[in-house]
């Protein structure tokens, strides 16, 4: 039997493991709630603030390593170190439970300050790490269509309001609670079945409500940091697709895109500065006879630095417009303290160059269709997203790479890939757009604006996915509201966790004793009453 003071940890580590459980493979919507009610009510009764980072640690490691097992592609060591930097935050909320528990209003809330953990992670530090928000393992749920009226923030502010219900009803253990958890309940999943949700398009001022999109999977050669190692491959693997698909087409077997996508590094050297491989980009553009969104690795804007970017190539005049990725991932296309890291760990130096960020939003004018771009961990990116859609994007678009996280045998159905396709899910839905994923290695997919994934690829074969999309104006309710609810309520949050913490602070200081007279006699001790034995 393990000793008494593992237990509680091993149990928080475990509500941590539940809430994993909601994303891919297992997809278990409804284990989110459970595993949040059982932590609150954990930290909530262990009494002290130390206890209450240790168990919030304890969960987060739960959650966090087996979600980000993906990275092992890239090495255990930065697998593990990841997740144990990425656990600190939810140390932080095991210590605001404990402060919490000890006021009368701590269910209400909960769901404020989860939310206030989240916008600060997502934000902070090295501009942030959105992965793995709770709204994310949701696309397979009934609380998906509550995207649209507030986006993520919204769908994981109810998952955490639905546990703190429960954990406050099995805390009271009343029929009173009982009833009062049942109402939470029905209306918040009642709200999201009254939802209507669009699957067609739509037209503003005579413009087209849908179009023909081809999507590229060429695939690699190789996995993880080897994936590129061969010059020019990956671009050839997705020549050679487009060309069938341009055989296809001419044959009358396959509809005639309007355009074509090819996903991120889909070439692996610069077009602009590297002849072979404009050569074969135009090759590639001249068989289809369409404009090709190429996703390209292009030199600076300086000689230490490349940028990743989504190149418009007409078949006429040659690379047009273009779209550079904004928000870059920290020591992955990006090193941070470069001296120090490339000395602790080897492969680190394996990022000759940083990737240098963007800083327009995607949208991007092709075949006559506005779109907004995003590239691969944009898709986690709240503000990122909302810019290609505000301005102007009637179709979302991403591109990424997946190659690097993926492993030979996996189906593409868990790990990075699948975890991406669900948030492509909730982005179709929170702003009401069609959205089309192009992988390099998979998993390609085709979503209709109601987050149903109408095709799909596998992963690690190359693939062509042609599809007639819809284009949509219409700004939803999540469009319109912006960013503002969900700084009001992380604001809420954090204001919460003050009120607590400063009660906490006015119990523990000593009370001054009041003045006496000179005449008064002193005060006599209280008496010390000893244990028996």
């Amino acid at each position: 039997m393990p000793p008494r003071w593992l237990i509680r940890p091993a149990l928080a580590a475990a509500t941590g493991f539940a809430v994993w459980t909601s994303f891919p493979p297992l997809s278990w919507w409804w284990a989110a709630i459970v595993g949040i009610a059982g932590f609150t009510l954990l930290a909530a009764t262990t009494g002290r603030l130390r206890a209450g980072v240790g168990l919030g640690y304890a969960f987060g490691l739960g959650y966090l390593v087996p979600m980000m097992s993906f990275l092992r592609g890239i090495g255990v060591d930065a697998w593990l170190v990841v997740a144990a930097i990425e656990a600190l935050w939810y140390a932080g909320l095991g210590a605001a439970a404990v402060l919490l528990a000890r006021r009368r209003w701590w269910a209400l809330a909960t769901p404020a300050v989860w939310l206030s953990v989240e916008w600060l992670r997502d934000r902070w530090p090295f501009g942030g790490f959105p992965w793995a928000r709770i709204a994310f393992g949701q696309d397979n749920g009934p609380l998906l269509p509550l995207a649209a009226w507030g986006g993520a923030p919204l769908v994981g502010f109810v998952v955490v309001a639905l546990a703190a219900a429960l954990a406050w009803a099995a805390h009271r253990r009343t029929v009173r609670a009982g009833l009062a958890l049942v109402a939470v309940a029905a209306v918040a999943f009642g709200a999201a079945t009254a939802i209507s949700l669009p699957t067609s398009g739509t037209s503003a001022h005579g413009a087209a409500s849908h179009v023909d999109v081809a999507l590229v999977q060429g695939d690699v050669p190789r996995l993880g940091l080897d994936a590129f190692a061969q010059q020019r491959v990956v671009t050839q693997n997705h020549v050679v697709e487009t060309e069938k698909l341009a055989q296809g087409v001419r044959a009358g077997t396959v509809p005639a895109p309007a355009f074509v996508v090819w996903p991120e590094n889909a070439s692996d050297q610069d077009p602009f500065t590297d002849p072979v491989a404009r050569s074969m980009i135009d090759e590639a553009v001249a068989a289809i006879g369409r404009p090709v969104l190429v996703g390209a690795v292009v030199n600076g804007p300086d000689a230490q630095h490349v940028q990743n970017t989504a190149i418009v190539w007409s078949p006429t005049t040659g690379p047009g417009e273009r779209y550079v990725k904004r928000h870059l991932v920290p020591f992955g296309e990006y090193l941070p303290f470069r001296h120090l890291m490339t000395d602790l760990v080897g492969r680190f130096s394996m990022i000759s160059r940083d990737f240098s960020p963007g800083h327009r939003p995607g949208v991007l004018d092709i075949a006559g269709v506005r779109i907004g771009d995003v590239i691969c961990f944009e898709v986690a990116d709240d503000g990122v997203v909302r810019d290609a859609i505000d301005g102007g994007g009637r179709l979302l678009v991403v591109q990424t790479n997946n190659a690097t996280y993926e492993h030979r045998g996996d189906s593409g159905h868990g790990g990075e890939t699948a975890q991406q396709l669900g948030m492509s899910r909730l982005r179709a839905v929170e702003h009401g757009r069609a959205v089309v994923v192009a992988a390099t290695s998979g998993v390609s997919a085709v979503i209709a604006p109601n987050g149903d994934v109408r095709m799909r690829s596998g992963v690690f074969k190359p693939a062509l996915l042609v599809a007639d999309v819809p284009l949509r104006d219409p700004r939803t309710t999540a469009d319109q509201l912006g960013a503002w609810p969900e700084r009001v309520v992380a604001l809420i949050g954090g204001l919460a966790v003050a009120l607590a913490a400063a009660g906490q602070w006015r119990r523990r200081r000593p009370a001054r004793p009041a003045p006496r007279s000179r005449a008064e006699p002193p005060a006599a001790e209280p008496p010390v009453l000893a244990s028996s034995a």
